[in-house]
């Protein structure tokens, strides 16, 4: 049982790093009410109609359903393009914020006991996220939705031995067939309900942990999450109001043979761009069967190995931690209460400085997700500094595999250092700036104890 004083400290922010968690909740929010109104208007029909609307250069066109509801909804209906674009901003911030909230947790170690249910839904939500946005991204059936709907098909077809039923349940006999996009709808709107089922969860165990609080921050006012979640709607607001985003009129109705020149996904897919953009043409054949690891590594294997890592970190390191100090100073073994307080449960958050090893993972991490991101613009790149598209693709084929290195090792350089720094400012004192005589006439910088408050918290935490 829990104090009430504990629950009221359950929404509590201590530190400005526990805001990306709300950020994401609030986005959320914004995304469910945006996505009601939007139902209202869409329809998911792929039978053809002629365009007649209020934009001329398409008018007269044969477009699907699908097209003509969304044209509809964003030059006719009022305040129609503002909620449709307030949706698409809610939907990138909402991938952000996850993304820096784990990297929070994975920092500071946050996803130990008894916070790693939490991590694993994180984990999960971004992954739902990613999905969510690409099968809301086909549902326009514009130009630029249909080249997506070109490399769901690539990578369908290249998974060994199923490819083919999985590519006739979702496009039919025909590519890209009349049941891609309702099937999309459908799958979207069951996204969406797991998603919030997740985010309802998290609340739950955040309530059950309590939160955390660092000693150095000062406590914030119990209206800090009302004004968190106006702030967030309200800046979703402005982007949908100021910054044009799916201009799906500009784009035209997609064309199974038409594709969209420069066209590139959303800034959270562009790492599974760049890596299908850098990976060469390998195939290998087992048993009869070609498997294209082209495009299988790349979009499957890659995205694969991304997140089966991240929701085993926390028991890797924790069988790791076991193993490692099974027994104290006297060689007698430790009881599993020890144990289990020393491998995470006790609660304590880490600097990143102070876990070198971890740190220099994410940073590593980091690197290597912004090469791949990078690798996706490599025919823009070529084109801004006049070299051969072919030779910013072997420049990045080498980077991403020798950048995390570089990576990994500079940032645990940084952290050792930190860490000498520190060990040498608690023993000498830190300079102060002032300079006195000493009684044979010298001088001297006049030193000052260190005053640091200890950035650990205590158990629960926000995550």
């Amino acid at each position: 049982m829990f104090s009430l004083s504990a629950k009221r400290r359950s929404f509590q922010f201590s530190h400005w790093s526990f805001l990306f968690g709300e950020i994401a909740v609030w986005s959320f929010v914004v995304l469910l009410v945006t996505g009601a109104v939007l139902m209202v208007f869409y329809d998911p029909g792929t039978a053809r109609a002629t365009y007649d609307g209020s934009y001329g250069p398409l008018r007269g066109l044969l477009v699907s359903r699908a097209f003509d509801s969304t044209m509809h909804l964003s030059l006719e209906v009022r305040g129609g393009l503002l909620i449709r674009q307030v949706h698409h901003w809610a939907a990138l911030v909402f991938v952000a914020a996850v993304v820096v909230q784990l990297l929070r947790m994975f920092l500071t170690g946050a996803f130990r006991r008894p916070r790693t249910r939490q991590w694993l839904i994180w984990v999960t939500l971004l992954a739902l996220a990613m999905a969510a946005g690409e099968t809301g991204n086909a549902l326009p059936d514009d130009s630029l939705s249909g080249g997506s709907l070109w490399l769901i098909k690539s990578v369908v077809q290249s998974v060994p031995v199923v490819g083919t039923w999985m590519l006739s349940l979702l496009f039919g006999p025909d590519f890209p067939g009349d049941r891609v996009i309702p099937l999309f709808y459908g799958a979207h709107l069951l996204v969406a309900v797991v998603m919030a089922a997740l985010l309802t969860a998290r609340e739950v165990l955040v309530r059950r942990n309590g939160h955390s609080r660092f000693v150095a921050s000062l406590p914030v006012r119990r209206s800090a999450r009302p004004m968190m979640a106006l702030a967030t709607a309200g800046m979703l607001i402005i982007l949908g109001f100021g910054f044009q985003i799916a201009p799906i009129w500009l784009y035209g109705p997609a064309r199974p043979t038409q594709s969209s020149a420069g066209s590139v996904p959303d800034w959270y897919m562009g790492f599974l761009d760049g890596a299908l953009r850098v990976m060469p043409g390998w195939e290998l054949t087992v048993s009869g069967y070609t498997l294209s690891l082209a495009v299988l590594v790349p979009t499957l294997v890659l995205p694969g190995v991304f997140f089966t890592a991240l929701a085993a970190y926390p028991i890797v390191e924790r069988v790791l931690l076991a193993r490692r100090g099974r027994r104290d100073a006297l060689g007698r073994p430790k009881s599993a209460r020890r144990l289990a307080r020393e491998t995470g449960a006790s609660g304590l958050l880490d600097r990143p400085r102070d876990t070198p090893v971890k740190t220099a993972l994410a940073v590593a991490g980091v690197t290597f997700y912004g090469l791949l991101w990078a690798a996706a613009s490599n025919d823009q790149i070529a084109h801004q500094v006049g070299l051969p598209v072919e030779d910013v693709t072997i420049f990045f084929r080498f980077a991403v595999l020798v950048g995390p290195v570089v990576a990994f090792v500079v940032a645990r350089w940084m952290c050792l250092a930190l860490q000498q720094n520190e060990r040498e400012e608690a023993e000498h004192g830190v300079e102060s700036g002032i300079i006195v005589r000493s009684p044979d006439g010298g001088f001297h910088e006049r030193l000052t104890p260190v005053q640091r408050d200890e950035p650990a918290i205590t158990s629960g935490g926000r995550a």
